[in-house]
């Protein structure tokens, strides 16, 4: 399937969800993509080449819709799966990082023994908003002692100016939007 095509299919089974969360906000829903075999088999293909194409070692996938992207994306490409998660909810040691909202803070973790020097790493999410989550998850990759190669995402809501706030902490890694809005 061409980029186009691909690009194309996803598009057409993500759902726009007027006034959710909020009145005001269009939530892009992408439980149809997720519900079609076609277009899920074709998103986990794309996502996966992204992280074979930069030699990848392990593959984050933000939470909560990250992990449902990344975990198939690792097991297609025979790469180990890490999940970040929101602070306390992960037992045993670990990292966590801090980060503002526009909304206020959050803050996320991963377990500590979970990357190493050595390890390649590409954080998986679904959509880059403001950026502020993925981020954080690129300094809590590189406290561990590993590489950030590269980020990917389903889709980009540019407007948002995620990847403004993110090239810094990308340091020449690539970020790759599927589809940008």
């Amino acid at each position: 399937m061409t980029v186009n095509a691909t690009q194309e299919l996803l598009l057409s089974r993500i759902r726009d969800v007027a006034d959710h969360p909020k009145p005001g906000v269009v939530f892009k829903d992408i439980t149809p993509l997720l519900a079609d075999p076609v277009a899920f088999t074709a998103l986990t293909d794309a996502l996966s080449e992204f992280c074979v194409r930069h030699g990848a070692t392990k593959i984050i996938g933000l939470e909560a819709r990250g992990f449902i992207l990344a975990a198939p994306v690792a097991v297609r490409a025979g790469i180990g799966f890490i999940p970040v998660r929101k602070a306390g909810k992960l037992p045993g040691a670990t990292l966590s990082q801090a980060y503002e909202l526009e909304y206020g803070s959050a803050e996320i973790e991963v377990h500590a023994e979970d990357l190493s020097a050595g390890d390649r790493v590409v954080v998986i999410d679904d959509v880059l908003a403001t950026g502020g989550t993925a981020e954080a998850s690129l300094e809590l990759i590189r406290r561990a002692g590993a590489d950030v190669v590269g980020v990917v995402v389903l889709m980009e809501l540019g407007f948002l100016g995620g990847r403004a706030r993110l090239e810094p902490a990308l340091a020449g890694a690539p970020l790759e939007a599927l589809i940008t809005l």
